[in-house]
């Protein structure tokens, strides 16, 4: 090997280690603000999971300013949320197969619209900030009612709740919160 194609080998390599060493400090970075989470429920057979992250609000104005009304969110931050179920379940009333969807929501002022995606993302926007979900990958949409808080919540918040003979999906934030009923 020539003295310059070693050169050309080392700079190379350089570069590549720069260009992984810069992914790795945004991705650490992001976390940082909007660290990554889940929520799991488990009862008998039944297990699911929402895997997403938790931005903070910071004195910002939530739904209607950070969040637009009537856009698709990735409901959360960072990558696109996850949602994953072992069973076939009914979400509000519709079926939904087993398997795991990427979880989108269209907030509005008095419901939300949630929307499981069967394709996996590699990020919840694209570079002109707009959700990457592709809508012919919606497998189910529902529509549920906002419920006003009384306190502000500081952290985007997912968790499952049990109720009677329904699991309740909420997703909380600010002063707002939406509950997704889910039946096996």
């Amino acid at each position: 090997m020539k003295l310059s194609d070693s050169i050309l080998v080392k700079v190379v390599i350089g570069i590549l280690i720069l260009i992984i060493a810069g992914f790795l400090f945004w991705r650490y970075s992001t976390k940082a603000y909007s660290p990554e989470d889940s929520s799991t429920y488990s009862d008998g057979s039944l297990k699911m999971e929402v895997v997403y992250n938790r931005p903070y609000k910071k004195e910002r104005e939530i739904f209607g300013g950070l969040v637009p009304y009537n856009e698709v969110w990735r409901t959360g931050a960072n990558e696109a949320t996850t949602f994953t179920t072992n069973s076939d379940i009914y979400v509000d009333g519709s079926f939904l197969k087993e398997g795991t969807y990427t979880l989108w929501t269209i907030p509005m002022e008095n419901s939300w619209k949630v929307i499981f995606n069967s394709k996996m993302y590699p990020w919840g926007i694209n570079l002109e900030k707009k959700a990457y979900r592709e809508e012919e990958f919606d497998v189910l949409v529902v529509e549920v009612p906002t419920r006003n808080l009384q306190e502000a919540l500081e952290q985007f918040s997912i968790y499952f709740e049990k109720a009677n003979d329904l699991v309740l999906l909420n997703l909380a934030w600010d002063k707002t919160k939406v509950t997704i009923p889910i039946k096996k």
